[in-house]
């Protein structure tokens, strides 16, 4: 029985029995029960039926609703679960391969200089990771627009440009978007995807030169990132494998955006839209 009929049930059934109760005793049994005595005699019958039937409806949704909590606490759990890979795989796996590339940077810094900032950006790094990790301990939830509006006191641009510089291959920006046009969440959500995409140049694509572009309004937009390495298969963005890109296409539907992965003229394209007017 489902909880709607149990409901139904609780409130028909009292209803029903007295008012049955009351035709037959009106209609058969006056000669032999007074009025006073049928009178006496409702409130026991509601009594009983309550005590009887009522109270195994009762269970059973009792038993319903114990049932619903199990099933939110477990959704809630998967959830959680499903948001702290986000975040390590948003924060720490991508710190520790760029702390990686920073490492391997300090091969190629002969001047005392340029050697001793590769050790900074290298600490930097290390300190990014040690605050993803407090962070992930402290919370799994993703509030866009409380912990992170700090990080995006600078311009959106800049923030693009800082995750350019944090890989070896050399990218080209192109950002003609207005600042104001993303509210604070889009623009954490847009950077985490670009730092990703950006990411998986670096890591996959064996390209040797890349473009981030934006263009649009606050009512549409489009960013693009492109790169002239081995090219993209249509079937990567749902191999289970391609975490990042499942991550980037499960932010682009919550999002409301449309996200397409295409080749074209030798390079490799990955674009996110936010559709309105044509951007």
């Amino acid at each position: 029985m489902t909880y709607k009929q149990i409901k139904w049930m609780i409130l028909f059934v009292p209803t029903l029995i007295v008012g049955l109760w009351e035709y037959v005793r009106h209609q058969f049994l006056m000669p032999y029960i007074s009025m006073d005595l049928g009178n006496w005699l409702t409130p026991v019958l509601v009594y009983l039926v309550s005590v009887t039937l009522l109270n195994q409806l009762f269970s059973q949704l009792e038993k319903i609703q114990q049932e619903l909590q199990v099933e939110r606490a477990q959704k809630a759990a998967l959830e959680a679960r499903e948001q702290l890979a986000k975040e390590l795989h948003d924060g720490i796996a991508q710190s520790l391969f760029l702390l990686s590339v920073k490492v391997d940077r300090l091969k190629f810094t002969p001047d005392q200089e340029s050697h001793e900032e590769a050790v900074y950006a290298v600490r930097k790094t290390v300190h990014e990771v040690n605050r993803y990790v407090r962070q992930a301990i402290a919370s799994l939830r993703y509030a866009a627009t409380t912990q992170h509006e700090a990080a995006i006191l600078e311009t959106l641009e800049d923030k693009v440009k800082q995750i350019a510089n944090e890989v070896l291959t050399p990218m080209e920006i192109a950002w003609t978007l207005p600042d104001d046009a993303m509210s604070p969440r889009e623009k954490v959500e847009i950077l985490a995807c670009i730092r990703e995409a950006v990411v998986n140049i670096q890591k996959h694509a064996r390209a040797t030169k890349g473009w981030i572009a934006a263009e649009g309004n606050e009512k549409a937009w489009k960013v693009s990132i492109r790169d002239n390495g081995k090219g993209f298969q249509p079937d990567q963005i749902d191999a289970k494998d391609s975490f990042g890109l499942n991550i980037m296409k499960t932010r682009a539907e919550e999002m409301s955006w449309q996200l397409r992965i295409f080749n074209q003229n030798e390079l490799t394209t990955l674009e996110i839209r936010k559709r309105g007017e044509e951007a």
